[in-house]
């Protein structure tokens, strides 16, 4: 089966090149594409003979010069040595991005054009030549081109038997994150009106309490008290100095607005912290503590008052090529207990808990955003995760997307089988794990065989041991390396950043030789640093660094992006 490999290579000055080739590459991945997108001087040109797929997508700037990062890949393939017929096995389509004010009109992408003829390779599509003068913008000649285009590469290489294109209201890519915005739970809505003695259903319309001050824009005009509360009013973070300011203002006792002062002054900020911070005590409660002073609170200064509800970001769970048209996320609810009597609660994650499609329709209010993580568009480069709890999130996109990709690309191949690895103390050695650190040595395929490597982290392996069926599944299929820490599960606690440096002669081959990416995701208190600290030790031990070296090598794969991490407080 021929292999399904694209290649997009963009020459870009100010950047609408590259995000025209970005486009592409995601319209790509949408037809179930192995997908690559690299400016043409990242590129090492000299694989070109090798492809088979590439769409050019080239700036002019100046007067018909190339843009910087693409000059290199200009020189070379200007040599007059280049064989005649190199480029014989090369099908390829050639967007260039110009503007017809200037003498030499997208010359780049007309003598590149010219040039892949010259040396043997086989257009798709005449060039295209995207215009900024045109009162559309170049994408009057990108948008019909692209489509033109589609339909010519999809007739060579047709859509797997059983999938479809997906559509393109669902774009996204592994690292990606979505923005959900809760809502308050009808019990605490119903409370804040009663404290403040407000009709639910009331209809108001909004009005600015200053001249200049702008008004929310997602607010019905006219709005219920009943829908601010719920989907506006953030009634149960823990408010800050600023409200007990503005509330003192409000108040009609003297008791309350004394203690309100004082929390308000710079005196007061350390009984304010204590009585606020610590218990994690939310605007909520905070105003039964009040209640002279919140039923005097005039609702035209509520949007003052207390904050907005912010969106929470979660990372995406899941890839577009396992689940069409669908997004997943990991999600723990949050739930702990303080000095108060009520335990404390995560907003969204509660809010989401509480839903339930099978009691009538709802809607979740979300968007996607680009992640700060880029995975690799070779399925075939290594890639270490590293990821304790909800962390593993963003790495279960990635390995469902790697594997859907290496499915097609190893279509017909037998894979190596790899064993899953657990913690648990053997007899005789003095760190849990190594027992089975010692028999994966000794077994015949090696672990170098896998692409993935993931090492997950967890309190218990029966409690929050996130997605053990799947993971094991993908073992079991050779998919995946595994390696797990569940650190309530034995006397000593056992944490990622040791199972890094029980497997430090694996971590270090994949980086040296394999040139394996890492990523890094979840809480941002010891963790991060801990893990820091291990892989220096595996550069230190396995790389004969001195400990300068192993922390400037670290920032160095840190600034070529093979190392790359996301973590939240």
């Amino acid at each position: 089966m021929v292999e399904r490999k694209l290649l997009v290579l963009f020459g870009s000055q100010t950047g609408t090149a590259q995000d025209t080739a970005e486009r592409i590459g995601r319209e790509a991945k949408r037809r179930h594409f192995q997908c690559r997108v690299e400016a043409l001087d990242s590129y090492d040109v000299a694989n070109l003979i090798n492809e088979l797929l590439v769409i050019f997508v080239c700036a002019t700037t100046g007067q018909g010069d190339p843009p910087d990062n693409m000059k290199m890949f200009w020189r070379f393939l200007f040599r007059k040595n280049l064989p005649p017929g190199s480029l014989c096995q090369l099908d390829y389509a050639v967007l260039g991005l110009g503007d017809s004010s200037y003498p030499k009109f997208n010359f780049v992408a007309k003598k590149l054009h010219k040039r892949l003829l010259q040396l043997g390779g086989n257009p798709l599509l005449p060039v295209a030549l995207g215009d900024d003068q045109h009162d559309l913008g170049p994408d009057a000649v990108v948008d019909p081109w692209l489509l033109a285009l589609w339909d010519k590469i999809l007739a060579l290489y047709p859509l797997p038997p059983g999938l479809e294109i997906i559509s393109p209201d669902v774009r996204f890519s592994a690292g990606d994150v979505v923005m959900i915005q809760p809502q308050n739970c009808p019990e605490d809505v119903q409370q804040f009106c009663q404290l403040l003695r407000l009709d639910p259903d009331r209809r108001f319309v909004l009005k600015p309490t200053e001249p200049d001050a702008s008004l929310p824009a997602l607010l019905p005009q006219p709005c219920t008290i009943r829908h601010l509360v719920t989907h506006y009013l953030d009634i149960s973070c823990v408010p800050r100095r600023s409200f007990f300011e503005l509330l003192s203002y409000f108040s009609t006792n003297e008791l309350e607005r004394e203690k309100l002062q004082e929390f308000s002054s710079a005196q007061g900020q350390e009984e304010l912290y204590s009585y606020c911070n610590r218990p994690r005590r939310t605007t909520l409660e905070t105003l039964w503590d009040f209640p002279h002073t919140t039923c005097a609170i005039p609702p035209e200064y509520l949007l003052d008052l207390i904050p907005r509800i912010r969106p929470r970001a979660f990372s995406i769970a899941s890839s577009m090529l396992a689940h069409p048209d669908r997004i997943q996320i990991l999600v723990a609810v949050v739930r702990y207990k303080t000095q108060l009597s009520k335990p404390r609660r995560g907003l969204c994650s509660t809010w989401l808990a509480s839903l339930n499609p099978e009691q009538g329709d709802f809607r979740v209010p979300l968007w996607v955003k680009k992640g700060g993580m880029k995975f690799p568009a070779d399925p075939d480069t290594p890639v270490i995760m590293i990821g304790p709890g909800t962390g593993v999130a963003p790495f279960r996109a990635a390995i469902q997307e790697r594997v859907a990709q290496g499915r097609r690309a190893h279509r017909g191949l037998s894979l190596p089988q790899v064993t899953c690895l657990h913690a648990h103390v053997a007899p005789g050695f003095s760190r849990p794990g190594l027992s089975a650190r010692r028999s994966r040595e000794h077994s015949p395929c090696g672990l170098l065989s896998a692409g993935n490597c993931l090492f997950f982290g967890c309190r218990q392996k029966s409690k929050d041991f996130y997605c053990q069926a799947e993971w094991e599944e993908l073992v079991t299929k050779g998919f995946l390396t595994l390696f797990t820490a569940f650190s309530r599960d034995q006397e000593e606690k056992v944490y990622v950043q040791h199972r890094i440096q029980e497997n430090q002669r694996l971590v270090w081959e994949l980086l040296n030789s394999r040139n394996a990416h890492i990523y890094l995701a979840g809480n941002a208190k010891q963790m991060p640093v801990a893990v820091a600290e291990a892989l220096q030790l595996v550069l230190q031990l396995e790389g004969g660094l001195s400990p300068s070296e192993a922390e400037e090598h670290l920032i160095a794969l840190e600034r070529s992006q093979r190392f790359q991490s996301e973590t939240w407080s």
